[in-house]
């Protein structure tokens, strides 16, 4: 009888050991894969942190990079150039960029690719003064208006005015550098083209200067993409899961940014940088106007609708900011 009862305790004893030995096999894999390699992936802004990017910061603080396999170094631009130039060379993986100019890069045999389209229409807008005479482009002609220099910004205003009815020819384009704000607060112009609607009109307002807006889209430009996501050909070829996993944690941060706007602006607020501090204020504000840009509707986050990348580059062609005939197709790759 004793025999029998301390066989069953030996029999007892080591099932329990071998539980025991499996828990702490489950346990061992789990920590491993909590413990799981990232691959490192170098992202570039088209600028200083701000509410634009809130999703990316989201995605970073929240972890959803992390849960890709990925480890993103995001980084400012020396000069706002250097994001396409340096995905372009491969030195960066990603970087913030804008429809048009990566029509132009191409144009310039420079093998960038978009491959998610962020803010779905245009930010950079004619401003002119809320209680002024302009009503229309066409009201320009005589008229000064201030720009940064750039030929894509001049070919918007005359498309423009033509598209109004109006002579592009009867008005003074004056560079006013990247001083856009102090030349309108001065009277210095009539207008301005090459400020946003999310940064240098709430500025402008918040100084006591309030501005009406008129958009491209609605006089003959075509309803193009502000801000999308730019690869090297080489790198989205080669590497398209890495792309991929880093579309799905982006639009889980825009998603998180959309339902949690405080708390998504909080995180990117933690993240200003110090030369370019931000006001809470215009931020709020900025993120407001944003969202409902970024909405890609029924379409994924990031899409790009090919008929809009043909009308953009046609269009660039028209004006001769781009000299040679492109293939709209090779710009852009959907996931």
């Amino acid at each position: 009888m004793k025999k029998s009862f301390l066989m069953m305790v030996c029999l007892v004893l080591l099932l329990l050991s071998a539980c025991g030995k499996s828990d702490e096999k489950t346990a061992g894999t789990s920590t491993s894969s909590g413990d799981q390699k990232l691959e490192k992936v170098s992202l570039m802004l088209d600028w200083y942190p701000n509410a634009v990017h809130s999703f990316l910061f989201v995605a970073n603080e929240k972890g959803y990079f992390k849960e890709q396999g990925l480890d993103v170094d995001i980084q400012m631009p020396a000069d706002t150039n250097d994001p396409l130039r340096l995905v372009a060379a491969n030195k960066i993986d990603m970087a913030l960029s804008y429809q048009p100019q990566v029509l132009v890069a191409r144009g310039e045999d420079i093998p960038v690719q978009s491959f998610a389209a962020l803010v779905r229409h245009p930010l950079n807008q004619l401003m002119v003064p809320a209680d002024g005479s302009i009503q229309t482009p066409k009201d320009l002609e005589g008229k000064t208006i201030g720009y940064p220099s750039i030929p894509l910004d001049e070919a918007i205003v005359k498309t423009m005015i033509k598209s109004d009815g109006g002579d592009a020819d009867k008005l003074k384009m004056v560079d006013v550098g990247w001083d856009l704000i102090p030349a309108m607060a001065t009277k210095k112009t009539d207008a301005l083209m090459g400020g946003y609607i999310n940064h240098e009109k709430l500025l402008l307002e918040k100084e006591g200067h309030p501005m009406r807006t008129i958009n491209p889209a609605d006089y003959g430009v075509p309803d193009y993409y502000e801000l999308v996501l730019v690869g090297s050909e080489k790198g989205l070829k080669q590497n398209s899961g890495l792309y991929k996993k880093f579309i799905a944690a982006i639009t889980k941060g825009q998603a998180y940014v959309a339902a949690h706007p405080e708390e998504g602006l909080a995180i990117l607020m933690n993240h200003e940088d110090k030369t370019s501090p931000l006001d809470k204020e215009i931020e709020t504000k900025s993120l407001e106007i944003l969202l409902p840009l970024m909405d890609a509707k029924e379409k994924p986050f990031g899409y790009q609708d090919p008929d809009t990348w043909e009308k953009v580059a046609k269009w660039l062609e028209s004006t001769n900011i781009i000299k040679q005939k492109l293939k709209a197709e090779d710009a852009f790759i959907n996931f």
